[in-house]
């Protein structure tokens, strides 16, 4: 924030009191405690009414009494007949034991046991009886419309009542056990006992009136059954015979099939081992085949290995060996040569007709060995069809069989389990027993009077002390001078005590440092006066410039009284800038209608006819004079910048006072033509926004704000709630007074 310029050229340095100690928000629990002792009064008779109503509600009150039914459900009891798929199966005994609870508190055992009891005619459930409270109240003041009687049948007298035996009924299991407590609670002891074993006795009954219609049910519905199964079992036993006597089968699976069989498995192997035999055959049959053509049968083995061929292979080379003999030793003319030519030729001839005689004979057995395979595969084929034949019958009596089989333990099975269930018809078995039975309560359970008012007055003190924090939290003011200094961020000029009716009724306010020199507001205002001669020493001339956020804050007062004080050293002036509601003149008791500021800016007057002295001091007062049509225009113009520079030559300090700043901008105007601003707001009035809000308004318009000036601030008060040390009543206000002043100039000097 800049600073502005002096007739010097210098600036009024804003350091007094420097940056605020603290910031806020800060949690001082300090704080909170004097809050509630500033409060205590109104906090204890808050909790003395909520008290004193809670204990009437409670001596008024009803007495409710309880009582409490004890149950054991019991999950794992021995039946003597096991139906368990009659009823659905075994479930674990958690669930079990859960869905019995919930079975406890439906709706059907609630109507029985309301029936039973006719708990409809008790005046607490009948919904016939006539309305009380504040609704019968209400309507006999004629406010409220008289419903028509309505007509009630059982049904809908158990229904009316329901809800309030619903909301009487508590079931609670206890942990870690299968026992559950069965509570009621009701104004009449001895119905809340008779209610509370009526519930537990009327669950035992329905369960066992539940199995008993489950097992009826089921005996119908298996006998229903067992005559059509029967009926059908009958039917299917007459199929599958009819069957076995149309195909001509007598226990086919042990006969039959088993030679049909036999037979098959022969076939196979002989035509396994034929075509084994052919293959070979026909290996060497395609050899002898293709060597015939080439005449060149005498290289293929199984000739070469034939008896035959090999036995004349041998005479061969004898009669050739020894036709090789003679042809040596004789000639071909010769007798010898010739038998042995002969020999020979029938030797070769010999050869040559067993080795065909044997492919004959190879190709022979081929021809056999084709014609076994093929008689063989025709009986394997015959004898494979007449299986697969047998197979289709049997594929046929065995559906027939399986539903014969499939009809008789259906109806075995329900015959068994009709039998069971008329047997267990007989012998049920309870679910539950009563363990421990309701007595009628010697005691009500609620309400508990001395708890209540007790409660009610821990509440009461809690509630009033919480709308006492919340009523300081939202009076949102300045309450001491440190939220001065942490709230608004700018330093703490002076703090003058709250007047006296005496003394804010009389019409010279203005004049309390002349009339009451040693009070405690004039030593503030000489507290003020030494803040600002600290603050610029060397200057010859200042303006400062008065102004509030609002008015009625005592800015006019601070206005006058300051003007005094500066009045004992030094040529001091007053001007009341506040040319809307001028009221400095007034308040000294000079003429306010007499020339003033706005003559002398508009030339029509000079400063001597302008000026009026103040009795008993060295003060001048420039009043406002004739209010113009728009006092902002008078002193944003050049002619009020001169003539505060023509009074600077004439006085050394120059107050004026302005308007608020929140009202009018006539304070904005002025600030730029001071050398410093001292902001006055009155303690615990002004909302501290609106405080923010004009400070930020006049450093936007370059001023200087030099301090704040906390008004009207009860230092008793102060010191007892807010920890504002004053001194208040120990020394008077004088002594006071003087000791605030020195310290305060001590610590603005040292600074």
């Amino acid at each position: 924030m800049s600073t502005p310029l002096v007739s010097g050229g210098s600036r009024l340095p804003n350091t007094f009191l420097g940056a605020p100690a603290s910031e806020e928000g800060r949690l001082d629990f300090l704080e909170y405690w004097r809050t509630l002792l500033k409060r205590k009064w109104a906090i204890l008779g808050f909790a003395a009414v909520i008290t004193l109503v809670a204990g009437v509600i409670a001596f008024v009150s009803t007495p409710i009494y309880e009582a409490k039914t004890v149950l054991l459900i019991e999950t794992s009891k021995q039946k003597i007949v096991s139906i368990e798929d009659v009823y659905g199966g075994a479930v674990a005994s958690r669930e079990f034991f859960q869905t019995q609870i919930e079975i406890l508190k439906s709706r059907e055992v609630a109507y029985k046991t309301i029936a039973k009891l006719k708990l409809y005619d008790q005046p607490e459930f009948d919904p016939r009886a006539p309305a009380t409270g504040l609704s019968a109240y209400i309507e006999q003041l004629g406010f409220a419309n008289k419903e028509p009687l309505k007509e009630f049948t059982e049904q809908k007298l158990i229904e009316a009542a329901y809800g309030r035996f619903s909301g009487n009924l508590v079931i609670e299991p206890l942990r870690q056990s299968q026992m559950v407590f069965v509570k009621f609670t009701s104004s009449d002891a001895a119905l809340a006992a008779r209610v509370s074993n009526a519930v537990a006795q009327t669950f035992i009954e329905n369960d066992l009136d539940a199995k008993y219609q489950m097992a009826r049910t089921a005996s119908a519905w298996l006998e229903d059954r067992l005559t059509g199964l029967k009926t059908k079992l009958n039917e299917s036993e007459q199929a599958l015979q009819g069957y076995r006597e149309k195909q001509g089968l007598l226990n086919i699976k042990d006969s039959s099939q088993s030679g049909a069989g036999l037979q098959l498995g022969e076939l196979q192997s002989r035509l396994i081992e034929a075509r084994a035999k052919r293959a070979e055959a026909e290996a060497t049959y395609n050899l002898i085949k293709n060597a015939s053509g080439a005449g060149n049968l005498g290289s293929i083995p199984t000739v070469l290995n034939s008896t035959q061929v090999a036995e004349a292979k041998r005479l061969t080379a004898d009669a050739t060996k020894k036709l090789t003999d003679v042809a040596q030793r004789y000639g071909k003319e010769h007798p010898r040569y010739v038998q042995a030519e002969a020999e020979a030729k029938v030797a070769n001839s010999n050869l040559q007709r067993q080795i065909e005689l044997v492919a004959a004979s190879i190709m022979q057995d081929y021809e056999r060995a084709r014609g076994t395979e093929k008689a063989i595969e025709s009986a394997y084929n015959a004898s494979r069809g007449t299986i697969q034949n047998i197979n289709r019958k049997e594929f046929e009596l065995g559906k027939y069989e399986r539903e014969v089989e499939a009809n008789r333990q259906m109806y075995d099975m329900f015959m068994k389990r009709a039998k069971e269930t008329n047997i267990t018809g007989d012998l049920q078995t309870t679910v539950a027993r009563v363990i421990d039975s309701a007595m009628v309560p010697g005691s009500p359970i609620k309400p508990d009077k001395r708890k209540i008012v007790l409660v009610a007055l821990l509440m009461g003190l809690i509630v009033g002390a919480g709308l006492a924090l919340l009523l300081d939290v939202i009076d949102n003011t300045l309450k001491n001078s440190d939220d001065v200094e942490s709230r608004l961020k700018q330093p703490l000029l002076t703090v003058l005590p709250l007047l006296s009716k005496k003394d804010a009724m009389r019409s010279n306010s203005g004049h309390l440092v002349i009339d009451s020199p040693n009070s405690l507001y004039s030593e503030a205002i000489r507290t003020a006066r030494t803040g600002v001669l600290l603050s610029s020493v060397d200057v010859t001339s200042r303006v400062l410039l008065i102004t509030s956020s609002n008015a009625s804050e005592g800015k006019t007062t601070f206005s006058s009284n300051l003007a005094l004080a500066h009045a004992f050293t030094q040529k001091t002036l007053l001007i009341d800038a506040d040319m809307r509601r001028p009221s400095v003149a007034r308040s000294h008791g000079l003429d306010a209608k007499a020339q003033g500021l706005s003559e002398l800016v508009a030339g029509t007057a000079k400063l001597a006819d302008c000026l009026q002295p103040v009795k008993d001091s060295n003060l001048m007062i420039l009043g406002s004079g004739t209010i113009p049509p728009n006092p902002l225009e008078l002193l944003h113009s050049e002619r009020f910048s001169k003539t505060i520079e023509e009074l600077r030559r004439h006085f050394e300090m120059i107050i004026i006072d302005s308007p608020p700043v929140e009202l009018v901008s006539d304070a904005l105007v002025l600030s730029a033509k001071a050398d410093g601003v001292i902001f006055v707001t009155k303690a615990q009035t002004t909302p501290v926004p609106m405080i923010r809000r004009a400070l930020q308004h006049l450093q936007r318009a370059d001023a200087n704000v030099i301090g704040v000036v906390l008004n009207a601030l009860d230092f008793k008060k102060a010191d007892k709630y807010y920890g504002e040390y004053s001194g208040y009543g120990k020394h008077g206000y004088g002594a006071y007074g003087n000791a605030y002043g020195q310290s305060y100039a001590a610590s603005t000097a040292k600074k």
